[in-house]
């Protein structure tokens, strides 16, 4: 069976390595509704996330990686079967330039999260990849702050 192509959605010519501000996508597994649903939202009524037994896991987690050195959640928001993050990575020491396709200290946490999340649910909650965009400036920021 022939699989999809992915399209590259790596920047060309960014060194992946370096520190920043990253905007991170983990999508559920078959894009499930498992996280979270939407509640209110009526005329008088702003719409609320409330998060699920699963969204509570993914919560703990999320607010636990901050005792990472070199990554520090910035924003969250854990939407019905997404999760948005803006990852501020700083002191990166040791993170390769080549040939990783993105920064080791994203990858290994995003892993670390979806291994821990996954183990404590009893099975696999997420798809087997995650996005990245590299916030370039604070108008990216807050671009991407408004949209998630």
């Amino acid at each position: 069976m022939d699989l999809p192509k992915r399209k590259p959605t790596r920047l060309r010519d960014y060194d992946y390595s370096q520190n920043g501000y990253y905007f991170v996508t983990i999508c559920s597994h078959n894009k499930q509704c498992i996280f979270s649903h939407v509640v209110g939202g009526g005329a008088f009524d702003a719409p609320k996330i409330h998060l699920s037994e699963i969204g509570k896991v993914c919560q703990n987690y999320i607010q636990s990686s901050n005792n990472i050195a070199e990554i520090t959640v910035d924003k969250f928001v854990i939407m019905p079967n997404h999760i948005h993050l803006i990852l501020i990575v700083s002191n990166a020491s040791g993170t390769s330039k080549a040939p990783s396709p993105t920064n080791n200290i994203i990858s290994h946490t995003i892993s670390t999260f979806k291994r821990f999340v996954n183990k404590e649910v009893g099975y696999n909650v997420f798809q087997r990849s995650f996005h990245d965009h590299i916030i370039r400036d604070e108008r990216d920021y807050l671009k991407n702050m408004e949209l998630h």
